[in-house]
């Protein structure tokens, strides 16, 4: 756990050169380094400027200042921000200094734990703040902001509130079942038992969204040499991501790109064509492959049209796909259209990667795959501990129902017992160090 009666510094802006440099302190100390860096201690909140001097009262640099007391900062202790230009010598030398003056280096993300537990925000608001920084479009930033305003986490508050006063009641009615009245045969019990499940679903349901929004979809793209998996890479990533050449086998090593369809990230893999080989590159390019297509969200099997029929065979065995596609390549060579059609089973898309022909049928399919709503409106960007987690609450309240049915009281005050720890694992009102350092651990410094 994070000791928080020390004093740390870090650099709060990117690293490298910048106009501007930001270098943070957070702790006891924080306003004796202001006394000796600034020569005073800044007035809260007001932005004063002047000369930045180190522990030896050499000038540093020129910038502003901020100091804000605990506990109404960031970290609910007393923060100062020294604002300098962002050269790397200027930023070393505030970090050192502050260091020689009784700071230590923050670890990642030592800001935001401090926030936390300091009650600050919740888990869920923390994870935000890093999730806003790694946006990649303009709707998962949307979604971040939402959940470090509280919109999830009041949700999610509120059904641990109510499991919690469900499982009271139940308890309530094992401790009296001398009485002569059977609360559990009042079908209020069921009701606000099915009430709560509807309610988990719904936020799971906007999560999964968020989630998507966050990790987007990972694609492989397989198939044998030269069926125009590097041409399709190109043309959805709208450049020359990959070699595109007549001679088989030009990929030997996995190729990712991203791409966003409606603010969803899609991670696209190219991987080497699939088939027997003694080359010792190939081989190994062929085994990673395999790995990637075997790990992917999605697999788009390509074949070439003047083949017939693609060779599943190639894919790697004992795998069940989440989605498995497959997408006719070359029918420009056939004379064939654009088209989705049912085959055998499976959804086959008919296209020209080359000619970029029928790549915004197979964008919409991906789409449809991952399930993203045309509005993200009132989404929350999720993580995939959110989804476990309102997955095991689900499956606890759907459990009480059950002991519910079975007369099984004892049983069903268990299983809400745990709905509502899962529940509160996402806010971090219960939650381990272990889960926390997690967490945090992902965090860049500064934060």
């Amino acid at each position: 756990m994070t000791d928080t009666q020390t004093t740390i510094c870090a650099l709060a802006s990117s690293i490298g050169k910048g106009g501007i440099g930001v270098v943070r302190v957070s702790g006891p100390l924080s306003q004796a380094i202001a006394k000796q860096m600034l020569g005073f201690v800044p007035k809260p909140r007001y932005a004063h400027y002047g000369s930045f001097f180190d522990q030896d009262k050499i000038e540093i640099d020129q910038g502003i200042a901020l100091f804000f007391p605990g506990p109404n900062s960031f970290t609910g202790e007393d923060v100062l921000e020294f604002q300098g230009h962002g050269g790397i010598s200027v930023m070393r030398s505030l970090l050192g200094s502050s260091i020689a003056l009784g700071a230590h280096a923050a670890e990642p993300g030592e800001f935001s734990k401090r926030a936390f537990l300091n009650g600050k925000m919740d888990l869920v608001q923390v994870e935000a703040v890093a999730d806003i920084i790694d946006a990649s479009s303009e709707q998962a930033s949307r979604s971040a902001l939402r959940s470090l305003s509280g919109v999830f986490s009041k949700q999610v508050n509120k059904l641990t509130r109510s499991i919690i006063d469900l499982r009271i009641f139940v308890e309530a009615t094992i401790d009296f079942s001398d009485e002569e009245i059977d609360f559990l045969q009042s079908d209020q019990v069921k009701e606000k038992t099915q009430a709560i499940r509807a309610e988990i679903e719904q936020i799971l349901h906007s999560a999964t969204q968020g989630a998507i929004l966050r990790e987007g979809l990972n694609v492989a793209i397989a198939g044998k040499p030269n069926a125009g998996k590097s041409s399709l890479l190109n043309a959805l990533t709208q450049r020359s991501s990959a070699i595109v050449t007549d001679i088989a086998g030009t990929t030997r090593d996995v190729l990712r790109e991203t791409i966003h369809i409606n603010g969803m990230p899609l991670n696209i893999i190219d991987t080497a064509g699939l088939h027997d080989s003694d080359d010792v590159v190939e081989k190994e390019g062929i085994k990673r492959a395999r790995d990637v297509i075997a790990k992917a969200d999605v697999v788009l099997m390509m074949y070439d049209a003047q083949d017939k029929k693609p060779d599943f065979s190639l894919l790697p065995e004992d795998i069940t796909y989440k989605h498995l596609l497959v997408v006719k390549n070359k029918i420009d060579l056939t004379g064939e259209s654009v088209e989705r059609a049912q085959v055998d089973g499976n959804v086959q898309l008919s296209i020209c990667a080359k000619e970029v022909k029928g790549i915004d049928l197979l964008k919409q399919e991906l789409s449809d795959i991952a399930g993203l709503d045309s509005s993200t409106e009132g989404v929350v960007l999720a993580r995939k501990r959110h989804i476990i987690a309102l997955e095991e609450s689900l499956e606890s309240i759907n459990n009480a129902l059950l002991q519910l049915d079975g007369g099984a009281i004892e049983l069903m005050a268990e299983d809400l017992r745990h709905g509502g720890q899962a529940m509160a694992s996402i806010t971090g009102e219960f939650s381990s160090d272990d889960l926390l350092g997690e967490i945090f651990s992902s965090f860049c410094i500064g934060k």
